[in-house]
């Protein structure tokens, strides 16, 4: 007796999904093994890196980092990149400074207005990329220059001591259950996206936008309106952890953006974020930033130079695309083996 096609496709889906989820549980959980080894070495090596002194200090420079590597992570899996992380996060930094001037009756306009801004960056990224179908690489570097430029611009009319408002900077040292604030709002982050990213509609659309974009297009999904809102929430969450990084240091300067750039990247992808696109946790993206950042706290006391971690961020990346590089190359493969069949047939 023969199925109906309808009921055997979809046998078929949930088969391959079955199968698929041990591999996604194993991609995911990797990190955390690794930041697992990461503090055993730790405590033989340099015991005083797992003091607790030593874990609030870094603390709200990994929740930093795993903010920028979530948006990091959206982006990728809608099958592009963004470059633009320092500038976008560097000018809403600024955007707060100039427009409260340190007054606290303006600080919600600045937030506003800094957000608002970072996501109109992210607007014009995902529209040139998805719309006119630019390289993502060369739109996001050539969005954050002129952004840079245009921040460089407009930091420079205002006094070189400008601070937060006390309130930003009472709120950005204040602790909760003894943890900065910041770790809170990254934590709370990554739980909303990971509920949206797995139980809603509007997440399998995404996933299934950067798996394959035809295919999403052909079943009435619209590819390039996720592919922009992909970069606009990215964009959204540069400018928070931006602002959070002016409550915590109070004075940001035009370098606050700088380490930003490759480690997002790394996060992402040691993460498990596929760079082919459809495939990413966030959770497993907050453990990247806790391991990038345990590390680097790790070799500043042994007396090591931060470069090594710059290396390993590059190794990640590189091994990303080399895994990526080979996936495509075995679905290729496989698309050209039925075709190569037909032909001899």
């Amino acid at each position: 007796m023969t199925l109906p096609a309808e009921p055997r496709s979809k046998q078929v889906a949930l088969a391959v999904r079955r199968a698929r989820t041990p591999q996604l549980q194993i991609r995911f959980t990797a990190i955390w093994l690794a930041f697992g080894a990461l503090l055993l070495l730790s405590a033989i090596i340099a015991p005083r890196s797992l003091l607790p002194s030593t874990f609030l200090a870094i603390i709200p420079l990994a929740a930093f980092l795993a903010i920028t590597a979530a948006g990091e992570a959206i982006v990728l899996m809608s099958r592009a990149i963004d470059l633009s992380i320092p500038a976008i996060l560097t000018l809403s930094s600024t955007i707060v400074l100039g427009y409260s001037s340190g007054h606290e009756e303006y600080l919600f306009g600045a937030v506003v207005v800094a957000l608002l801004f970072a996501i109109a960056i992210g607007l014009v990224n995902g529209f040139l990329v998805a719309v006119l179908k630019l390289n993502s690489l060369i739109v996001t570097l050539a969005v954050g220059a002129i952004t840079a430029g245009a921040t460089l611009w407009y930091r420079e009319s205002l006094p070189a001591e400008s601070r937060v408002p006390p309130m930003l900077a009472d709120w950005g040292g204040s602790r909760l259950f003894g943890l900065n604030v910041s770790v809170w709002v990254a934590a709370l982050l990554v739980a909303v996206l990971t509920m949206l990213l797995r139980k809603t509609t509007i997440g399998r659309r995404f996933a299934a936008v950067g798996a394959n974009p035809r295919a999403a297009w052909i079943v009435g999904i619209n590819v390039p309106a996720y592919q922009i809102a992909a970069f606009a929430v990215a964009a959204f969450l540069y400018g928070v952890a931006g602002i959070l990084l002016s409550a915590f240091i109070r004075n940001p300067t035009l370098d606050v953006g700088n380490p930003y750039l490759l480690a997002p990247i790394a996060a992402a992808v040691l993460g498990g974020t596929a760079i082919t696109g459809g495939i990413g946790s966030m959770a497993a993206v907050a453990g990247a930033a806790l391991f990038l950042t345990h590390l680097g706290q790790m070799l500043k006391m042994l007396g090591l130079s931060s470069a090594f971690q710059f290396v390993i961020q590059g190794v990640a990346i590189a091994l990303g695309m080399a895994l990526a590089e080979s996936k495509f190359l075995r679905w290729k493969l496989r698309q050209a083996r039925p075709a190569t069949s037909e032909g001899s047939a």
